[in-house]
């Protein structure tokens, strides 16, 4: 290890009790989505990190377009930190918006509690913990004090539960900045280069409600969503048939996530609303795979009397694939992670998707490498307990700040 990168690593221990108090911050403020009431925690991170000297820029969602999308508020934040010219500016992108935390908690899942060298949160691994990776290593590389060339930005976004298209893709739209790379929210033991698409429908039944003790005077919605139930369900031996050439990632999936419908128990349901989730690998086209799901579902209740059926999109996000540039962020991540770590980490893809895609969607090379354990479940993310070994977090933060510094150092 170079003398500056041991001394980077040597800023973040001697500033780690700090950087676990500044996770701790950000995971006390919640951020449950829906309802998406994400406002607060953007002012709430913009404060914070004016005790370093940086303006976080706020870009207010306009609150027309986030309620007709569903949530309350979306505030992203962008932290500019310019440097000489002649280099690349690299984003660090983190989403603060979080699924509700649920029941069967030990630990509150708003309070940061740390017990036996774990933090417990909700987010706590994916992905306010890199709220704090990113800021910490983009401040040891300042502390550093050596000449730098480029810009680093810091996007701190809102919108990735329900998509990403009002986080990222909206200040890409906007076109309010344009990375040369990114590096978002990971986990410690791998870098993901790909993840897979995915489709999203709200499937809504229309019968006609009537007597329970009559159900002739009815025509049973219910009876018709099992049909369609039975054709998305009978098609998993296919899709598991189908296999992706990408390692870390299998086959296409299918469920159905929720069901809502009928009035009470001795009343035909006259109404059924299921939402309905289709993962796509990367070597499918996602036009192709909706216009075959549409298909599927509208083929199931063909000719049934008294139905009639809605389908909405709710989501079609595109595929995370790697693109030229991508090689020179795995490699440095790669050869850091050798060194604080101390073994090879892979570079792969997943079957989840994040935002990542929206970058790379507008020809921004982008990897996801941050704070996590070896797997999504070891952090109990999404679940009960969600937790992130601070050991971990220390790790990654020095990995992020020595990439950091090959790419930007003069």
């Amino acid at each position: 290890m170079s003398t500056q990168k041991e001394q980077l690593a040597a800023w973040i221990d001697a500033h780690f009790d700090e950087e676990v108090g500044v996770l701790q911050q950000v995971l006390r403020v919640p951020t449950d989505t829906p309802p998406g009431n994400n406002a607060p925690h953007a002012d709430m991170v913009a404060e914070l990190v004016k005790a370093y000297g940086w303006q976080a820029e706020k870009y207010a969602v306009p609150s027309d377009v986030v309620h007709d999308y569903g949530m309350e508020t979306i505030t992203n934040l962008i932290v500019r930190r310019p440097y000489q010219p002649g280099g690349p500016t690299v984003a660090l992108n983190a989403h603060g918006d979080v699924v509700p935390p649920g029941d069967n908690w030990t630990y509150p899942p708003y309070g940061g509690v740390i017990d036996n060298g774990y933090i417990y949160g909700r987010a706590a691994a994916v992905s306010k913990c890199d709220f704090a990776t990113y800021i910490f290593a983009v401040r040891a590389l300042e502390a550093l004090g050596v000449p730098l060339k480029g810009g680093l930005e810091l996007h701190f976004t809102y919108d990735e539960e329900f998509g990403g298209l009002l986080g990222p893709g909206w200040l890409l739209q906007q076109k309010l900045t344009k990375p040369d790379f990114v590096i978002a929210a990971g986990f410690s033991y791998n870098i993901v280069t790909a993840h897979n698409a995915c489709l999203q429908l709200e499937i809504s039944v229309h019968g006609k409600s009537g007597h329970g003790a009559m159900p002739e005077t009815g025509h049973d919605a219910l009876q018709a969503a099992t049909r369609i139930l039975n054709a998305i369900y009978g098609q998993l031996p296919e899709l598991k048939k189908i296999k992706s050439k990408v390692p870390g990632i299998d086959s296409p999936t299918m469920l159905v996530g929720r069901i809502d419908g009928g009035t009470n128990t001795n009343v035909v349901p006259g109404k059924v609303v299921m939402k309905m989730d289709r993962r796509m690998i990367p070597e499918e086209d996602p036009v192709q795979v909706e216009a075959q799901v549409r298909a599927l579902i509208e083929d199931a209740v063909r000719g049934e009397p008294g139905i009639r059926i809605e389908i909405k999109r709710l989501l079609l996000s595109h595929a995370l694939r790697p693109l030229p540039g991508g090689e020179k962020l795995v490699a440095n991540i790669q050869r850091n992670a050798k060194t604080v770590i101390g073994e090879d980490i892979p570079a792969q893809g997943t079957p989840l998707y994040a935002d990542a895609r929206l970058y790379g969607e507008q020809g921004i090379p982008a990897v996801l490498y941050g704070a996590g354990p070896r797997t999504v479940p070891e952090s109990n993310a999404k679940k009960a307990d969600e937790r992130l070994l601070l050991e971990d977090l220390r790790k990654a933060t020095k990995v992020v700040a020595m990439t950091l510094f090959d790419f930007l150092a003069a």
